[in-house]
């Protein structure tokens, strides 16, 4: 290992003076390092060599900056005024500022008042959490439910919940693979690889039409492995906001069991993409109707705006109540090394929220209202969108699309351009998030789109 030498002389006091040092670079001094201490005959000065290794670390390069959550560092260095950061998908108010729910501060309320402690939690969670997070997904009276097929483990949001299932499946399931659309959400190639669970992309997005290759998904999921796991977006796809159809998720699932694989869900957004809480579940519970094992990572980032309390769970269903409690075990074994047991702060409010009726409502309120304003802001895009451009290009796919996300169909330079000229921070696949957009700057984002979309090729 490479060294470098620094000499360091010591001067005697004079009768007015304190010691003092002086470090200097040497390429042949005298060392004091046990015998070889060497003392001059003047006994004015002494020197000494220090050999300084490098670090051990010295082959770790920097790692690239996310690219989700870089955008965000970039937008705070920017000084612009005009600047929107659209890169995040967190919600914002109609003046672009962070929200905390009302019925948030209800539940914490209550926990205050109660004098709730800080013990460590199981490690499969908080059981209140458990119950009514099952529920909330599956519906109370769903026979999984009743028939306790559900294997349930709180998780450290939605990528704590999606690394455990992929956990479990390295260990059960060696050499499956996992599916993912093209595109996805950019965490999940890195959760698997992480995983060491191979994976591969099946036909998600299609350019032409800025719609669903219904098609081509089709084709690659019935051309992949017997016995694969399909990861499929429950509602609201990250990052198109293309969703299947009724009908089409019916199709899905009809290939899924004819070549015996797993679902995968991702449910990021229950509630938050269409105001209800039920229709943004239709597409699990329908697989769940038909009796099939099927994983389920929740999160409630959104839905709650917890994004900072990390909660979430990763659903199992099984065939069985038995096999149910061994892959609940399994989990737990899986958790208790990585993490040991969850946080229960976040946990504690889903429980309060959920399991309180009059709570309960006023969320699905406050819900419908943040997924309204979305869509507002999604309209008046369009809007702005059709009022400048006059080139006859169809921009109706913002208004199919649903959730916090659009995805405009702009390519690298496009969306460099929104950045570089337009203070637009995005990611650089084209998508935007709504969530923090405002009414007031539809026309400025307007502009910008149609500039980077017909003067950048």
């Amino acid at each position: 290992m490479a060294n470098s030498m620094l000499s360091l002389t010591i001067c005697p006091p004079s009768p007015s003076s304190q010691h003092h040092f002086k470090l200097g670079v040497a390429s042949s001094q005298t060392c004091f390092f046990g015998k070889d201490f060497v003392k001059a005959k003047s006994f004015t000065r002494t020197k000494m060599t220090v050999a300084v290794k490098v670090s051990r670390f010295e082959s770790i390069t920097m790692a690239p900056p996310d690219p989700i959550l870089g955008v965000s560092e970039a937008f705070r260095a920017d000084t612009n005024e005009l600047k929107l950061n659209l890169g995040v998908g967190a919600y914002r108010t109609e003046d672009l500022q962070p929200y905390v729910l009302n019925v948030v501060k209800k539940a914490e309320k209550l926990m205050l008042e109660r004098g709730e402690n800080k013990e460590y939690l199981p490690i499969e969670g908080l059981a209140a959490f458990n119950k009514v997070t099952a529920e909330l997904l599956f519906g109370a009276d769903n026979p999984v439910i009743l028939q306790q097929r559900v294997a349930t483990v709180q998780g450290l949001s939605g990528t704590g919940s999606l690394r455990l299932a992929a956990a479990l499946i390295e260990r059960y399931f060696p050499g499956a693979k996992v599916l993912i659309s093209s595109p996805t959400w950019g965490n999940h190639k890195n959760i698997f690889n992480d995983a060491r669970v191979p994976w591969s992309e099946y036909r998600y997005y299609d350019p032409s039409t800025v719609g669903l290759d219904f098609d081509g998904m089709i084709a690659d999921i019935k051309a992949a492995p017997e016995g694969s796991f399909i990861l499929l977006h429950g509602c609201a796809h990250n990052p198109t906001g293309i969703d299947p159809t009724p009908e089409q998720w019916e199709i899905i699932a009809d290939v899924i069991q004819e070549k015996n694989h797993i679902p995968f869900f991702d449910v990021a957004y229950q509630g938050f993409a269409s105001g209800s809480l039920d229709a943004d579940a239709s597409s699990v519970r329908l697989f769940a109707a038909r009796g099939m094992e099927l994983f389920i990572a929740q999160s409630y980032s959104k839905n709650l705006g917890l994004y900072a309390e990390r909660i979430g769970a990763i659903n199992v269903v099984c065939s069985s109540a038995d096999a149910a409690a061994r892959v609940k075990s399994q989990i737990k074994r899986l958790a208790r090394p990585m993490y040991s047991n969850p946080p229960i702060h976040g946990a504690r409010i889903v429980a309060n929220v959920v399991g309180n009726p009059e709570l309960f409502n006023e969320w699905k309120e406050e819900m419908e209202l943040m997924a309204g304003r979305i869509k507002s802001v999604r309209q008046k895009l369009y809007d702005s969108l059709g009022a400048k451009d006059k080139s006859g290009k169809d921009w109706s796919f913002i208004l199919r699309q649903i959730g916090m996300f659009s995805f405009t169909g702009l390519n690298k330079a496009q969306s460099d351009n929104m950045t570089n000229k337009w203070h637009v921070y995005m990611t650089k696949d084209g998508r935007i998030s709504l969530a923090g957009l405002s009414s007031a700057k539809c026309e400025y984002l307007a502009n910008a789109i149609f500039d980077s979309n017909h003067n950048v090729s």
